[in-house]
């Protein structure tokens, strides 16, 4: 799954959730780059206390100049995946516009982390209301869209869940770890009801991407309590350690390959699948 797969997506269209920057603005560019027309949707604000700071407006815009910059189309909407009626209308409008709804990748989520003693009732909804309950919003908006057209059409979900909180359970990350397993049997029950109309749903599982959303103080002073202020340098050899593959983490072009996999006719008969992109995290 990786390199150019041809043009394999021309003629579709795609939602990609949380597009604003990282992993989302890596998926944007590689479905477009395989001919698919993007819808991007972001909250582009902050969201509760995430320790890290939030997507902006410009960021949206750099996407979408990104994205038409290279010859694509897209529809770029400032949309919070929390609201539902909001992202409804949205997925609407874009999909009217540019012709459909074949791909919907339910990337936005957030992060953090605090043990359970520390960790309050907000901070527990709000993870539990993007990183879940976001995905099932972005499903309900999209599939009556996707089943207004011909079958014909081959259509694709993709949920952006984790290796370290969807496929393991570390500590400091029961929110996380709740709302990323969550996500996949959201996945394996959807697979199981929109197969025998044609549409299949799968789950991506990252393990730490090189983004802003780990590269950050608070990801440093969780992972080194025992140094004063850690930087990326010290949590290197660490994160490398989780992994089979002598990495301390990936690049999002290695997740956005997988999407584009799933979103193309080569997984044609892969449905309810947990793929991780892990370098081995799962395994271990």
């Amino acid at each position: 799954m990786t390199g150019d797969v041809g043009g394999e997506l021309q003629g579709r269209v795609a939602l990609v959730t949380g597009a604003a920057r990282g992993q989302g603005r890596s998926h944007a560019l590689r479905l477009a780059a395989e001919g698919a027309a993007i819808i991007a949707i972001d909250v582009c604000g902050p969201v509760g206390d995430t320790p890290y700071p939030p997507a902006t407006a410009d960021d949206l815009r750099r996407t979408a100049d990104l994205v038409r910059s290279s010859g694509g189309a897209i529809v770029a909407d400032t949309v919070d995946v929390r609201d539902l009626a909001g992202l409804t209308a949205a997925v609407a409008r874009a999909a009217g516009e540019l012709g459909g709804l074949d791909i919907v990748v339910a990337n936005a989520g957030i992060a953090g982390g605090a043990p359970i003693t520390e960790m309050d009732a907000g901070t527990w909804q709000t993870m539990i209301d993007v990183d879940l309950t976001g995905v099932w919003n972005t499903v309900k908006a999209s599939v009556p869209v996707m089943l207004a057209q011909t079958i014909d059409r081959q259509r694709s979900i993709v949920l952006i869940s984790s290796a370290n909180g969807g496929l393991k359970a570390p500590p400091n990350l029961s929110h996380y770890a709740a709302a990323k397993h969550g996500v996949i049997g959201l996945m394996r029950s959807l697979a199981n009801e929109l197969g025998p109309q044609g549409i299949r749903v799968n789950s991506v599982h990252p393990t730490a991407v090189d983004t802003g959303m780990i590269h950050n103080d608070f990801t440093y002073r969780l992972f080194r309590p025992d140094l004063e202020a850690p930087g990326r340098a010290d949590v290197t050899q660490l994160f490398e350690s989780f992994h089979s593959l002598p990495i301390p983490w990936i690049e999002p072009i290695d997740v956005s390959n997988a999407v584009a996999f799933l979103a193309s006719d080569r997984s044609r008969m892969i449905t309810g699948v947990t793929l991780p992109v892990d370098g081995g995290l799962s395994s271990r």
